[in-house]
């Protein structure tokens, strides 16, 4: 990584040490519950899918998790800034492990697609609030060392969660893979409750409806929390709706669009639609990173399962594969003396990621063996994370003075909402094409029309220069 992830030294020259086990431990076990739900759902979803009928709403499952999502972000930050964060944490932590009971339990697929439904609420809380947890617990010099934590927090259930997912969904019940989520859950909510009952009370934050920062992004968090439901309810039209495919359905999904669009522009930096050189540009461009390969990462485990004949285990090593790159492209772009700037480097990446995605229509197709599916994969992992990280990087350096806590907000929505674009892309595809979803054939189409959102984040890529900076960077790869 580019960041520092030690803290100054301490009384001796010895490291500072991170102090209050219990948050730290909540936190940690918190994110490594979110993390294996994220990965074992996509390779358990093809055998839910399969038990439940669900193939036709198959992205649904995956979209409508991010849909509510978006709105637990936004909601989160201005409950956080105006009451602090033991509410959110609280209402996340019960949304969470409420939606992810509902879909253990399900007995159809509607009943599973409203359990994901309120799970994603419930994560789009935790993921903005613990950074507010993080705020308050700790001080600056420390905070480097509690971030490196979170980070390895995903690293084992990038290893082994899809593979163990795929195991329990194939020798016992998928139900399980949701259901061992909801001990660990509680666990670390035992663990916080302490360390949030200890927390101040923030100074009170006006509500009232207040004009917008300079960068174009509403800051009052009544603004802000209409706006995010603007955009959730936008998300979920949309997806309704390109699902369905007839008439009406398609016209509210039209409604949809202009409502993520109107919404977006008070949520997202000024010019992110058109990608305006710096800050919007590197917003956008993460979001079509998201949008191409999370969007392919959904309907990979179900081609690999449904068309190749593979099992679920079988196919929760090419995700295996992909995180393990993905962890290694992020090391590599914090290499020193690395002869590329930030904005070559994504435009590289977004070159990779569409390239390797192109690649996956010729296994769907039958011109090369399904295992190199597994192959492919791994080096767009490689390819995302020379790129996400990059735009992490970028967000910071290039935000206004006293903002980088809202557009790294901005950063994480256009994330969510890259990811909901792409899947919704693939299921509007799916649905459309149901009559011959068991060939690969339909799988093709889907990675050939998500691909091409990898070149255009390379062209984007390159607008990441503030305007004026000629053909210098904004920084280098260090």
């Amino acid at each position: 990584m580019s960041e520092a992830t030690t803290a100054p030294p301490g009384p001796g020259g010895r490291p500072a040490k991170i102090g209050n086990t219990p948050a730290l431990a909540g936190i940690l076990i918190l994110v490594t519950a979110i993390a294996f739900e994220a990965l074992a759902v996509s390779t358990a979803m093809p055998v839910i899918a399969r038990d439940l009928g669900g193939l036709r709403e198959y992205g649904l499952a995956f979209s409508l998790f991010l849909t509510t999502s978006l709105f637990g972000m936004v909601a989160a930050g201005g409950w956080g800034d105006s009451r602090g964060a033991r509410g959110p944490v609280t209402a996340g932590l019960v949304l969470f492990g409420a939606g992810t009971a509902v879909c253990a339990l399900a007995p159809t697929f509607g009943v599973l697609l409203l359990g994901r439904l309120v799970a994603g609420a419930g994560g789009g809380l935790l993921v903005v609030s613990l950074y507010l947890v993080i705020g308050a617990v700790w001080p600056d010099h420390v905070r480097p060392r509690v971030f490196a934590w979170m980070s390895s927090a995903w690293v084992l259930p990038g290893l082994v969660g899809p593979v163990a997912a795929g195991a329990v969904a194939q020798h016992s019940s998928w139900r399980l893979v949701f259901a061992l989520v909801l001990p660990v859950a509680v666990a670390a909510a035992l663990l916080l409750r302490g360390p949030l009952m200890a927390l101040p009370s923030p100074p009170r934050v006006s509500t009232k409806r207040a004009p917008r920062a300079p960068d174009g992004i509403v800051v009052a968090p009544r603004a802000r929390l209409v706006a995010g439901g603007a955009l959730a309810l936008g998300a979920l039209a949309a997806q309704w709706g390109t699902t369905a495919l007839r008439p009406l359905p398609l016209l509210i999904a039209a409604v949809g669009v202009a409502l993520v669009v109107g919404a977006g522009s008070r949520l997202l930096p000024a010019g992110v639609w058109r990608a305006a050189r710096g800050l919007p540009a590197v917003v956008g461009v993460r979001g079509l990173y998201t949008a191409c390969f999370t969007g392919a990462e959904a309907y990979l485990p179900l081609m690999l399962v449904s068309v190749a004949g593979f099992t679920p285990v079988m196919a929760g090593w090419a995700l295996t594969g992909a995180a393990v790159s993905w962890a290694l492209g992020s090391y590599l772009q914090g290499r020193p003396h690395l002869p590329l700037a930030r904005h070559r480097l994504m435009a590289v990446a977004g070159v990779l990621v569409a390239v390797m995605i192109g690649s996956l229509t010729l296994p769907a197709l039958g011109v090369l063996p399904f295992w190199s599916a597994l192959v492919v994969w791994t080096f767009a992992g490689l390819g995302m994370g020379l790129g996400m990280t990059s735009t992490s990087v970028l967000v910071l350096s290039l935000a206004p003075d006293g903002a980088q806590g809202r557009s790294s907000s901005a950063l994480q929505l256009s994330d969510a909402l890259g990811s909901v674009i792409g899947i919704s892309i693939g299921g509007a595809l799916l649905a459309l094409m149901h009559a011959s979803s068991g060939s690969g054939g339909v799988f093709a189409v889907v990675f050939g029309v998500l691909a091409p959102l990898g070149l255009l984040a390379a062209f984007f890529g390159n607008r990441s220069r503030p305007a004026g900076s000629g053909t210098r960077a904004p920084e280098r790869v260090a």
